[in-house]
């Protein structure tokens, strides 16, 4: 019973990992694998402009709302100046402290 569950997962695994066996006989009767690999499908130049504008399109949409409703992402509310600050909110101790 574990042997055939060994065999069902090594077979599972291989199949998971791309390889594909094909088998043939040889003349002398024992069963030659060649192994398949599975091919990445190749993008044809149509599908590269397509994607590309998509993006391009899409980094335009970020930015463009990026510049000009920033506050929607930084927030509805005015910086504050840091020259403003004193010593006590920053916590510098004062000068005569040793």
């Amino acid at each position: 019973m574990l042997g055939s569950l060994g065999r069902s997962a090594g077979r599972l695994l291989r199949a998971r990992a791309g390889l594909v066996a094909a088998g043939r006989r040889h003349a002398g009767g024992e069963v030659h694998i060649e192994p398949r690999y599975r091919q990445f499908p190749e993008l044809t130049r149509k599908q590269v402009i397509q994607s590309e504008l998509i993006s391009g399109f899409m980094w335009f949409w970020i930015l463009w709302h990026l510049w000009h409703s920033s506050d929607m992402v930084l927030g509805h509310f005015p910086y504050p100046d840091p020259a403003a600050w004193t010593d006590e909110e920053l916590g510098i101790p004062p000068d005569d402290a040793e």
